[in-house]
């Protein structure tokens, strides 16, 4: 699902032709400061609830982002921007967990006017553009948190983006007070990522082989490799990125490879969401349909929960 990108009060001749369809025009805003706490809509036990009913098999993820929601949300002052930067195959839930955390800071979540999507590939497709791409980026950036200081963020397939682009944002995700006089320390930035999916899935395969139980994987575990790995790969749209080097991005969040349990739970949830009955029957059928790897073992759901909405239509 893609939102509407707004451009703020810039002028369209800043925005190249292919861009002008994704535009929509800004809302009147009083002269009144607009930071209305638009960004504190729910709170923080609907965040929980929210996670734990509907995010399966990523204690680590739920954890996380919680306590760093809340604890951003509750800080009146904080020094810099909340940045998270999100990493684990398809299907594991980091779109949704993304789309969970913009429509609990903004009623209307990814439709909000607040709320910005970005999708590498469709808009930063060419690499001689790159230029270009981080002048927008800036302005785009700088012309929303103007007009909501609360304004989130969201960049997926980072492992897509062209080397470098990124850090075009770096000075708003800094512990600046301000940057041509805005401030960005209320704003919230979110990176979606399949790089470190495979050094994830090692963590987890390691610890199923030792006997132990994916819930016993701690932050401390994968964090530091990972942030390690994603810096040093060169398809992580991080690749040796001054966000890295400058310790900018506050957590760096694995999810882990989905096992065949929680396919199932994803199956429930859905038939569920469409107002069906749980068919026990269905549910085994379509967790069954579903591949799994390693080859031997077959533990973990190759796309995750991914195709679950699919292939449920079939039954």
């Amino acid at each position: 699902m893609i939102t509407k990108i707004r451009a703020a009060n810039l002028p369209s001749s800043l925005f190249p032709p292919w861009f002008s369809s994704l535009l929509v025009p800004p809302p009147f805003f009083p002269a009144l400061p607009v930071d209305t706490s638009v960004g504190l809509s729910k709170s923080s036990q609907a965040l929980k609830l929210d996670l734990e009913e509907k995010l399966f098999g990523q204690h680590l993820a739920r954890e996380v982002i919680l306590k760093a929601l809340t604890g951003f949300r509750n800080n009146k002052n904080p020094k810099k921007p909340l940045t998270l930067s999100l990493h684990g195959w398809a299907g594991t839930g980091k779109n949704f967990v993304s789309q969970i955390v913009a429509k609990n800071l903004h009623p209307e979540g990814l439709k909000s006017n607040f709320v910005h999507l970005f999708v590498s590939t469709l808009h930063f497709p060419h690499e001689q553009k790159i230029k270009l791409y981080q002048e927008q980026l800036q302005k785009w950036i700088r012309g929303n948190v103007s007009s909501c200081a609360r304004s989130v963020f969201i960049f997926d397939e980072m492992d897509k983006l062209h080397r470098g682009l990124i850090d075009a944002i770096k000075p708003f995700l800094d512990y600046y007070e301000q940057v041509d006089g805005i401030s960005y320390r209320k704003a919230i930035f979110i990176f979606l990522s399949n790089a470190g999916g495979d050094l994830i899935t090692r963590m987890a395969l390691d610890f199923w082989k030792a006997g132990k139980k994916r819930e016993d994987i701690q932050l401390k575990d994968l964090e530091p490799v990972l942030s390690l790995g994603v810096f040093n790969n060169k398809n992580s749209g991080l690749w040796h990125s001054g966000l890295i080097d400058r310790s900018l991005i506050d957590y760096f969040v694995p999810f882990l490879p989905l096992e065949y349990k929680h396919v199932k739970m994803c199956v429930r949830a859905e038939m569920k969401s469409r107002g069906f009955t749980i068919d026990e029957e269905i549910v085994k059928r379509v967790a069954d349909e579903m591949t799994f790897f390693p080859k031997e073992e077959k533990i973990y759901s190759d796309k995750g929960c991914k195709t679950v909405q699919t292939r449920l239509d079939f039954h």
